[in-house]
């Protein structure tokens, strides 16, 4: 199979996969869900005791992130179900070619909600704020905006990398919820200098108007960038190894 074809074939993949197409959606319902909760009844007074209005803004994007990484760890666990990948790579026994475009397209696809999310979320988080309400014009917010896009495209590969390697999605989101949720505050309360390292708090920090630390916005996303790097080589080495 060409190319084309088979960038053809894994969206037919992804848009037909319940699971997977649901939790794309996902990640811009439920950040909008929550912007609205949130900036509906605490946004202004939340506002009025924050230092950094512009992270505040783009607060939704905390559970964005897992929908995010359900997306990717869902659309690859789909290969491990009822004998799925040996069809794949029956179809496409290039395993690089089929690796390559399965992994672009969920970045892709991620990369295009993320930033229709992020823009929106804030957007419509502000008509809330009056006073406090700031525009796309602010010092931080469009880097914040398109960051913000950015960082779930990295964190759904994240998964999707780890996803070949484990070969379940469930064990997968179980390293990886908890980790984004708990582990790296606790790190970051007993070492700080380390937890700016990790893959979430090293990404968001690209949603900061000023961040802090010795890395700058971009140069955190780029940490995170690494992060997702690794997990899809060592998940390249899984796919060109192991039987089907």
């Amino acid at each position: 199979m060409s190319t084309p074809e088979v960038l053809r074939s894994e969206w037919i993949k992804i848009r037909s996969v319940r699971s997977v197409a649901g939790s794309l959606i996902a990640v811009f319902l439920v950040t909008l869900a929550v912007t609205l909760l949130a900036f509906a009844t605490v946004g202004q007074a939340e506002a009025e005791n924050s230092d950094d209005l512009v992270f505040g803004a783009f607060y939704a994007l905390n559970f964005g992130q897992i929908a995010a990484v359900s997306f990717g760890a869902t659309a690859l666990s789909s290969e491990y179900l009822n004998g799925a990948l040996r069809i794949s790579l029956a179809a496409v026994p290039r395993r690089g070619l089929f690796y390559a475009v399965k992994m672009t397209l969920i970045g892709t696809l991620a990369l295009v909600v993320g930033l229709a999310t992020s823009f929106i979320a804030f957007l419509v988080g502000q008509l809330f704020m009056g006073e406090y309400a700031i525009g796309l014009g602010e010092p931080g917010v469009l880097r914040a905006a398109f960051g913000g896009g950015i960082y779930l495209a990295l964190m759904a590969l994240l998964a999707a990398g780890l996803t070949v390697v484990l070969r379940s999605a469930v064990a997968v989101l179980s390293l990886l919820i908890p980790f984004v949720l708990i582990v790296s505050f606790v790190v970051g309360d007993i070492a700080s200098g380390v937890a700016l390292y990790l893959p979430d708090r090293a990404g968001q920090l690209v949603l900061h108007q000023n961040p802090e630390g010795d890395l700058g916005p971009w140069a955190g996303l780029a940490v995170t960038a690494g992060w997702a790097g690794l997990a899809l080589l060592v998940g390249w080495c899984a796919m060109s190894r192991r039987d089907a």
